[in-house]
């Protein structure tokens, strides 16, 4: 078993900021001349991906920290994803489901529209990803 001290070393490692999926999307929409804010900090969350005139907040969210791991390793369900970890990892995700699920009826209270990408979705399929971006982007910018 892995001490506690070589565990915190390997998970304080993993990044928040310009993570790979997160920086898939920037590139992508940077190429095609979206200029956006990232990690805004002044909005509940401080989402990845802003585009402040239109009020689009875009998230990245890892599979493993946000709770979509049990879909990516094809089991049924986040509770049976769970039943394997730690009483300490179990909590750690679901508050983050949690605050995910607060964050985003935060933002969409003061008028915000959120989007939300998985890890795994970002990295299988970033131009759908983008798509989806640039079609919420032209709807909000003709309104």
């Amino acid at each position: 078993m892995r001490s506690l001290t070589v565990t915190h070393k390997i998970m304080s490692s993993i990044k928040s900021e310009k993570t790979k999926p997160e920086m898939i999307l920037r590139s992508m929409l940077w190429k095609k001349n979206m200029r956006y804010r990232i990690n805004y900090k002044i909005l509940p969350g401080k989402p990845d991906i802003v585009f402040t005139k239109a009020k689009i907040a875009i998230f990245c969210d890892g599979d493993f920290w946000h709770g979509h791991n049990w879909a990516v390793r094809g089991l049924s369900s986040l509770s049976e994803e769970l039943s394997e970890y730690s009483e300490f990892w179990q909590k750690k995700i679901l508050d983050n489901v949690s605050r995910d699920i607060i964050v985003t009826a935060k933002l969409e209270e003061e008028g915000w529209t959120v989007l939300r990408f998985w890890e795994s979705e970002i990295k299988e399929t970033p131009e759908k990803c983008v798509e989806n971006i640039l079609k919420v982007y032209q709807e909000k910018r003709l309104k």
